[in-house]
């Protein structure tokens, strides 16, 4: 007895595409050197930006030398330089500084700082503010009390403050000029923008050829061999 029934069949199936996010794919097709150009031009926007809003300072610089007495040395002289040199940016100077410089404490702190030298017995003490004439009179402020400072204390340290060089009206400012702000926010743009080339994705073969397709499962006619 031949049955006329069919032998069961299986549809082919083929696996599907794998879909990957858009936003990748136009990543990797863009030329490696548009985020070098990308971040060199964010970079220059942006250094462009700061340098065009950002206040201009000032800084004026005021000189004093330690001297020593006939009972002290050279030595002792530079010793004590470099020991007033700390000082100068101390509430005990700046605190009396204050009504010379016509400015608060908290200004003179943030704003004032001091170098002294290895060779010589001198102590620098530079001033910041967004006008010229207040870095100089902040300077010259400190100067006169760190000297007023260290002549109560000379019969005990046997050394002396002088003044040296006051402080001169700075004829432009000290702060970064936007030309250089932009070739600095260029060139740190174009390292970001390297950066971020050594990380993207790349294209390899496998990403560009074709999904494969996997052929369905015979039918139960063929495995049997049947015609």
């Amino acid at each position: 007895m031949t049955s006329d029934t069919e032998p069961l069949t299986t549809p082919a199936t083929s696996p599907k595409p794998v879909r990957r996010h858009p936003a990748r794919r136009r990543l990797r097709a863009l030329p490696p050197w548009s985020l070098l150009a990308a971040g060199t031009l964010a970079g220059a926007l942006a250094g462009g930006t700061y340098g065009a809003l950002a206040p201009s300072t000032y800084s004026a610089t005021a000189y004093v030398v330690a001297v020593p007495t006939e009972k002290s040395d050279p030595q002792a002289a530079l010793g004590f330089a470099q020991a007033y040199g700390r000082v100068a940016t101390q509430l005990a100077v700046i605190g009396e500084a204050r009504a010379g410089a016509g400015v608060p404490v908290r200004t003179l702190l943030e704003n004032v700082r001091t170098a002294t030298s290895p060779d010589a017995p001198m102590v620098a003490v530079t001033a910041t503010a967004a006008r010229p004439d207040l870095a100089v009179d902040m300077a010259n402020a400190v100067t006169r009390a760190l000297t007023r400072h260290a002549d109560r204390a000379k019969d005990a340290t046997h050394v002396e403050l002088q003044q040296f060089s006051r402080a001169v009206r700075p004829t432009e400012p000290s702060s970064a000029s936007p030309v250089l702000t932009v070739l600095v926010g260029a060139s740190a743009g174009g390292l970001l923008g390297g950066l971020a080339l050594l990380v993207r994705p790349r294209r390899t073969p496998v990403d560009s050829a074709p999904p494969a397709v996997v052929p369905g499962p015979a039918t139960a006619a063929d495995t049997q061999g049947q015609p």
